[in-house]
């Protein structure tokens, strides 16, 4: 006896099956056949379908596109990648085998093989709180964009995870702990987790100073500072962009939910047998939130003056200055230039027991043993200015201030030198010279800029020439002059050099090395300040007192072949 089941006809069939029969494109037993079939190995009836046989993929699309009066859209005429990305879920659109096109208002074009699915469309609605609208495409395009993007992301991070490596994050006992909802499955995928981790890694092995992880509308985008250079490293899946954020804000300390604003965090993790301190910096842009990552080396404020670069007689300046009871010195120069090295390398050198040294910073960047170092707050109050009329009670020996940014700062810093206090700053100026004209700016006399600053050092960090291939250039003689050589300086005696580039260097460039100008404040130069002279003025009697200008002591470094004439010009002025 047969069963009823069997007995197929047009009005018990549902979806795409009944759709099918009514058109004339598949009989009742054969839909119904297929229908079970699909059911007991758990799979869409299209795909069964599709197994079968039984109608093309283009067949089939006309057919419900016809029937149903739902539009088609060839996916090989689409630019795959402009297509939305992150409206939905991954896991969505895997599970119903659905794709976004596109999204105009509060209506979502949804394409998919099946739009007799209602189901598919109720979660989308709840998933996105837009009105999904559905567009027919063919099967077989629809399932090879799928597995394309499903295997691109896994099989890109897993070749740029490939290799071993340990790294581990250290605990910070001062840091609040991570909430546990903030450890979830998504933010702890393990493929974006090796990611990161190898991102860090390959950083420190490459020297990086910065990582850079940019999203963008179609793509995303890692780069490494290596050398004061940026250079691409890879492009990894756009997929990764907000868990790997969400990764990075959960080591960091902050505030995962937060994307509107920019936020600053610190992570210290562990590299090999010993621990690195990362800053980090989050920004909201058009298609994401952009992350640089600074790698703090303690190593490097510890490294000593001479190997910074300093000639002897800029050196000596400055260990004069330093070493004085009280006053105020200045190192100047643009983000990245090494300020904060510099200073640092001097703390060190008056760090001793008998010396009180207090320094405020935002952030500080390197911990140092035996130096009081302040966090700035602003939320809290804790300024700047704040931190130093506290310091001023602390019974300091030298105080450090990361930064002169406003008047206030400026007065309480400047007045702390003339009291007896030796006081290090930094100030974002081009030269020496301009600092002096830029604090008159900021409204602080004159008359107290001339008594309280003793030295200002001007600095540049210029890329250094690989020793392995660095080669001798033959430039013309009026080439060398341009640049800034005088006649009496080409007197055969030296030969510059340039980059030529190997397996062990960066473009013919390995590390760098810092151009100074070294301006101790003279009387006469104090005299200049006291009439409100221009920066020109002082400039003019700096170089008759001997002070190379950044173009001459890069010129220096020329000669000695330790850089070359193309990379002074780029990171310097005539």
């Amino acid at each position: 006896m047969a069963e009823p089941a069997l007995a197929e006809t047009p009005g018990s069939l549902t979806g795409v099956a009944r759709v099918l029969v009514n058109a004339g494109k598949l009989d009742a037993k054969a839909a119904g056949d297929l229908t079970r079939a699909a059911k007991e190995q758990k799979r869409s009836f299209i795909s069964a379908l599709m197994a079968a046989g039984s109608i093309s993929a283009s067949d089939l699309a006309q057919t419900l596109s016809t029937s149903l009066a739902v539009p088609v859209l060839d996916l090989s005429a689409m630019d795959l990648q402009r297509l939305p990305k992150g409206v939905i879920d991954s896991k969505l659109s895997t599970q119903y085998q659905v794709v976004v096109v596109s999204k105009r208002g509060n209506r979502l074009f949804v394409a998919g093989a099946d739009p007799t699915d209602q189901e598919a469309l109720e979660r989308i609605k709840f998933a996105t709180q837009l009105t999904p609208e559905w567009v027919i495409v063919e099967h077989d395009k629809l399932s090879r964009l799928l597995e394309g993007q499903t295997a691109t992301a896994e099989e890109q991070l897993n070749a740029l995870t490939s290799g071993d490596f340990e790294f581990d994050i250290t605990d910070d006992l001062n840091a609040p702990a991570p909430e546990a909802n903030e450890l979830s499955a998504d933010v702890e995928d393990a493929p974006v987790v090796k990611f990161l981790q190898k991102m860090l890694v390959d950083a420190i092995n490459a020297r990086a100073s910065d990582l850079h992880f940019e999203p963008y509308e179609h793509n995303y985008r890692v780069r490494f500072r290596v050398d004061g250079e940026l250079r691409e490293i890879t492009q990894p899946p756009i997929a990764i962009k907000d868990k790997l954020a969400s990764r990075i804000k959960v080591i960091s300390r902050l505030d995962i939910a937060e994307k509107r604003v920019p936020q600053d965090g610190r992570m210290k993790l562990k590299f090999g047998s010993k621990s690195i301190d990362f800053r980090v910096s989050t920004l909201p842009t058009l298609f994401g939130e952009k992350i640089v990552i600074r790698i703090l080396d303690s190593s490097s404020a510890k490294m000593g003056i001479e190997a910074l670069g300093y000639e002897q007689a800029e050196k000596d300046r400055l260990m004069n200055a330093i070493q004085r009871p009280y006053g105020m010195v200045l190192v100047t120069g643009p983000t990245g230039s090494g300020k904060t090295v510099s200073l640092y390398s001097c703390l060190n050198i008056l760090n001793q027991p008998g010396v009180n040294i207090c320094t405020v910073e935002d952030p500080a960047e390197i911990n140092l043993p035996g130096i009081n170092q302040v966090n700035v707050n602003d939320r809290a109050g804790l300024t700047f200015s704040a931190s130093l009329k506290a310091f001023l009670r602390q019974d300091p020996d030298v105080i450090m201030v990361g930064e002169i940014r406003d008047q206030e700062t400026g007065d309480i810093a400047i007045k702390a030198a003339q009291t007896g206090h030796m006081v290090m700053s930094t100030l974002h100026t081009n030269d020496a010279p301009t600092t002096l004209t830029r604090l008159l700016n900021m409204g602080i006399p004159p008359f107290n800029i001339a008594s309280a600053v003793i030295l200002i050092t001007a600095q540049r960090l210029a890329r250094k020439l690989c020793e392995v291939c660095k080669v001798p250039a033959d430039y013309p003689r009026e080439s060398l002059l341009r640049g800034g050589f005088k006649e009496e300086d080409l007197d055969g005696s030296w030969k510059p050099y340039k980059a030529i580039g190997c397996s062990s260097c960066n473009n013919g460039y390995k590390g760098r090395l810092g151009l100074y100008q070294v301006m101790p404040i003279s009387e006469e130069i104090q005299r200049i300040i006291l009439r409100l002279g221009t920066a020109m003025d002082i400039a003019e009697q700096a170089k008759r007192e001997g002070v190379r200008d950044l173009r001459e002591a890069g010129l220096v470094k020329v000669k000695a072949g330790l850089t070359s004439l193309e990379e002074v010009i780029s990171v310097t002025n005539e």
